[in-house]
């Protein structure tokens, strides 16, 4: 009989060991390897890397300047992610609390006859104590808690990084927007002005019988082009004006600027550093990390599950029949200590321990398609930026080209050499021209402010 009861709480403790044994094995985190190239392909500066956030002081505009310093101060979507990463830090000092003993006092004051059994007649009771918890994990249970609630926070607050890195290019690349609207404004005004000079000249020809019909419609069709083009960039033009506003937390109003494109200073050839180097700048692939190393905490949580858990508690106080009576000199106490530890439940400990894995397998496989992708953001931006300014060299010559062709064919019109459509064609073209390099202008300053907020910021 001796034997079979000593045999007893050898198996249980044997099986308890079997069972328990699946959950063991928590690794620490490492970085997944991600296939990374020594270079970008399309970078023509050296990979030199300067961390200074105000990269927007390379553009010389002391409006855009203004426009991003009031946005990062007043900016409300900015400042509500603000108080959201503020209350993660909170909740990530609540969690660590949890690793310490708890202590609390209470008091109580009963009248009745039954205080926990039947008394002989009516009785006060009262009380004071102080009571005191504490679970003991010697499984690493609280400190993986811990790294996960560290690793939320830290993504919160590179969460915030990226907002206010996607806020200043926003607000870059609508400024430059509202100067191209305002630009193109000024051209169809300009183009108007000479349509309408042409038109008023071609009806006196024809109302003198020098010139066909059909020349007086061509000239109202162009002249007709450059005035209905007018209020669609002026639209465009309050649009942008409009979203800028609301971007630095004010309503809707006009911006006051003169400046022009083309009189931007011109941003010299960025250095985009290493592809390697993104790994540890680029907000998002630091958030892809942080969300990495919370799963690997949780799989480490779950694995602590498994095993036993002990708690400790206490209470030390004061309690009599008398309030008056109340005194240290007696007083009540009590210690001790529970084991809870999971033997047989159907394997939920060991399914949610693979749970934990498969969703830490997809956190690493999300990180290396974050990282791809990030690769892949700075070379379109870098190709994006070469073949942009070799359309402005070629834009440049068409327009000074497309000019001096409308002049020459303004001349060889009025010696009757040149047919009006001859010249209605070089207007068109002079115009086209115009419009397009001013937006590829816009387009060369937009992709440098999307350069720098592809490799996280950066260069003064």
């Amino acid at each position: 009989m001796k034997h079979y009861i000593r045999q007893i709480p050898l198996g249980i403790v044997a099986t308890t060991l079997i069972l328990l044994s699946s959950c063991l094995g928590t690794k620490d985190y490492v970085r997944p390897e991600v296939d990374t190239p020594d270079m970008f392909r399309f970078s023509e500066a050296d990979t030199s890397y300067n961390t200074a956030l105000e990269w927007w002081d390379l553009f010389d505009d002391p409006v855009l300047d203004t426009l991003i310093k009031t946005a990062l101060e007043r900016n409300s979507d900015l400042q509500a992610t603000a108080y959201n990463v503020e209350a993660v830090r909170q909740q990530m000092a609540i969690q660590k609390a949890d690793m310490f003993p708890q202590l609390n006092v209470s008091g109580q004051a009963m009248r009745g006859n039954f205080i926990g059994s039947v008394l002989p007649e009516t009785t006060n009771s009262y009380l004071v104590a102080g009571q005191a918890s504490w679970d003991l994990i010697f499984w690493g249970k609280y400190r993986k808690l811990n790294e996960a609630a560290k690793a939320q926070y830290l993504a919160s607050e590179y969460g915030l990084i990226s907002l206010r890195l996607s806020l200043i290019t926003t607000v870059a690349t609508t400024y430059f927007q509202l100067l191209e609207y305002r630009e193109k404004q000024q051209i169809a005004e300009s183009t108007f002005d000479i349509r309408d000079d042409s038109y008023q000249l071609i009806k006196q020809r024809f109302d003198a019988g020098i010139i066909p019909e059909i020349d007086l419609h061509h000239a109202q069709i162009q002249k007709s082009i450059a005035a209905s083009a007018i209020p669609v960039y002026k639209r465009l033009a309050a649009y942008s004006e409009n979203a800028l506003c609301v971007l630095i937390g004010e309503a809707p109003d006009t911006i006051m600027t003169t400046q022009k494109l083309d009189a931007v200073h011109v941003v010299p050839d960025i250095p985009p550093g290493l592809p390697s180097d993104l790994l540890a700048r680029r907000p998002d692939l630091l958030i892809a990390e942080q969300d990495l190393v919370a799963q690997y905490a949780n799989v480490g949580v779950a694995q602590a599950n498994c095993l036993p858990s002990i708690s400790l508690t206490g209470t030390f106080g004061v309690a009599s029949n008398e309030l008056s009576s109340l005194s240290l000199s007696d007083p009540i106490w009590n210690f001790g200590g529970s084991l809870l530890a999971p033997i047989f439940n159907w394997s939920k400990n060991r399914n949610r321990v693979k749970a934990e894995q498969s969703r830490l397998q997809s956190a690493e496989e999300n990180y290396r398609s974050v990282a791809l992708y990030a690769f892949k953001e700075v070379e379109d931006v870098l190709i994006e930026i070469s073949t942009l300014k070799e359309e402005q060299i070629a834009l440049k010559e068409h327009v000074e080209a497309a000019t001096g062709a409308m002049e020459l064919s303004s001349e060889r019109y009025d010696k009757g050499i040149a047919s009006y459509i001859e010249y209605l064609e070089s207007q068109r073209q002079a115009f086209d021209a115009q419009m397009n390099l001013v937006g590829n202008q816009q387009n060369i300053l937009s992709a440098y402010a999307k350069l720098f907020q592809a490799v996280g910021g950066g260069w003064q």
